[in-house]
């Protein structure tokens, strides 16, 4: 149990006794014996109907689920553990979502959680269970002990008979009885917060989450994120080439269509002449308004000729001056290249609708086995990361290559924006 408790127990045994960790303890034993009973038929069930159908083939299915038995019941016993417990005891299985059972029951068996789990379930379903029936006992027989004179002068004149050869027919003559039934119970709340810290212990040490678990969990998080967004950027760029090869084509084609129309009616006196040239305008307005787009969706420059070049032809579109200063001895990997030209994007877009500034600045270069970028403008500063979800989503970005993003804003300008990405994630 919790330590202040053992310390309760230790210095303040009187107040232990009159507080509720007494009654807790024996809630948390109690209920254990009542749930384990059940589970030690259910478990030598499931052993000996495994090991003797297993030659039909269909043993191997209740052995396999006498293997993840230790599952639920360890799910169960991390709530009820609370009842003694204050800290929660950690799930050290990670989520399955969309899988089958199939699925679900090879990932269960490989993991080491499972056959902890297995071993408490057998530990309590036969020896907490049987420590737990003499506490039960204890406890009854205490409890019955401290009521001896009611129960005399309940069923007088009849006599009961505590010893043998020594009958009782008056609740005075009983009263030693009520002194060891209370003793018992005073024995009893010490046993009982004995066993329950017992029984915690080994719950703590066999169904909470180990650092290799939660190690184990922080990966495959991460490795889901990143092929999240690998995912994403595949479906960007194939989206900016059906747009490149197919919308933008036609509208090239259309436009030049428009264009020898236009021709073939110029010097006649024809009213179709000034709906073609409008049509040609709008047609040219959209195939620009496309490649706006295309180019945000994912710029062609940066796969062809990299981020140095990308940044530059981002800048000469930008409503703001912007310098770019990055000097790279070469192509980077495709992820870092992304991530870091999205980033000075958003950090573009936030300089031109936020900041007033009149100048932007972009500094890259690559610093031993990581690319360091450097955003800064002149503005009125005050950027706040926790405010909106354009810089947290650029930082949840960069974390998933192990990289930071670092912001100092302050208020009256001006505003830093840095980029650190290693190369090698």
């Amino acid at each position: 149990m919790d330590v202040a408790v053992w310390e309760a127990v230790r210095r303040r045994p009187h107040r232990f006794l009159l507080s509720a960790w007494p009654l807790r303890a024996w809630a948390f034993l109690l209920s254990g014996t009542v749930l384990g009973a059940p589970l030690c038929v259910l478990l030598a069930a499931l052993l000996f109907a495994g090991v003797g159908l297993s030659v039909v083939g269909v043993g191997l299915v209740l052995l396999a689920g006498l293997a993840v038995i230790g599952i639920p019941v360890a799910a169960l016993e991390r709530r009820r553990v609370r009842l003694v417990e204050p800290v929660p005891l950690v799930d050290p299985h990670g989520s399955l979502p969309g899988t089958g059972a199939l699925p679900w029951l090879r990932t269960r068996l490989k993991e080491r959680a499972t056959w902890r789990e297995l071993a408490y379930a057998l530990l309590f379903a036969v020896v907490f269970t049987a420590v737990g029936l003499g506490f039960t006992a204890l406890l009854a027989l205490s409890a019955i002990m401290l009521v001896t004179p009611v129960i005399v002068w309940a069923i007088a004149p009849d006599t009961v008979m505590l010893i043998p050869g020594q009958p009782v027919s008056d609740p005075l003559a009983a009263l030693p009885a009520t002194l060891v039934g209370l003793f018992g119970l005073v024995l009893a709340a010490y046993a009982g917060a004995l066993l329950a810290g017992a029984q915690v212990r080994a719950a703590q040490f066999l169904l909470s989450a180990r650092a290799a678990d939660l190690d184990s969990r922080v990966i495959e998080l991460t490795r889901s994120r990143a092929r999240l967004v690998d995912a994403f950027e595949a479906e960007r760029r194939r989206i900016e080439r059906d747009l490149h090869d197919g919308a933008q084509q036609q509208l090239v084609a259309l436009a030049m269509t428009l264009g020898l129309a236009e021709l073939e009616l110029r010097g006649q006196d024809s009213p179709a002449a000034p709906l073609i040239a409008r049509a040609r305008g709008e047609a040219r307005r959209a195939l620009e308004q496309l490649r706006d787009l295309v180019r945000g969706i994912h710029p062609q420059v940066l796969t062809d000729h990299g981020l140095a070049a990308a940044v530059t032809e981002l800048s000469l579109h930008h409503p703001v001056p912007v310098t770019v200063d990055i000097e790279l001895p070469g192509r980077l990997p495709a992820p870092v290249e992304n991530t870091a030209y999205f980033t000075v994007t958003e950090a573009l877009a936030n300089a031109a609708k936020h900041s007033g500034a009149e100048e932007v600045v972009v500094r890259g270069r690559l610093e031993g086995e990581q690319l360091v970028l450097v955003v800064s403008d002149d503005g009125r500063g005050g950027a706040d990361p926790s405010v909106g979800s354009g810089l947290q989503g650029l930082a949840d970005r960069v974390a998933i290559l192990k990289g930071r993003l670092i912001v100092m804003s302050p208020v009256g300008g001006p505003t830093e924006l840095r980029v650190e990405v290693p190369c090698s994630a």
